[in-house]
């Protein structure tokens, strides 16, 4: 049997769009949702505390009636900003 661990990238980009798709999307948040990609942002810091990428879109979307690509693109930022912030 395959060991997985060895193939899986450290990022969870098994879950997210390539980084240029990533770019559009985040610029696109604004305009289709009204609210600044910060805000987003702040507001799955405040949300539940929930641990795994697909559980936060599936919340982002319920909760606030997100499109999944753009919930994606925000937990992903998320959790890329909250990565450099433990390297600090």
């Amino acid at each position: 049997m395959k060991d997985h661990h060895s193939t899986r990238p450290e990022a969870p980009m098994s879950h997210v769009f390539s980084d240029e798709t990533h770019r559009n999307l985040l610029s696109r948040i604004p305009h289709c949702t009204g609210r600044e990609v910060a805000d987003w942002l702040r507001t799955v810091e405040e949300g539940p505390s929930l641990f795994r990428f697909e559980e936060k879109v599936s919340w982002l979307r319920g909760e606030h009636d997100l499109a999944y690509g753009h919930a994606k693109a925000i937990v992903h930022e998320y959790d890329l900003r909250r990565a450099a912030r433990k390297l600090l």
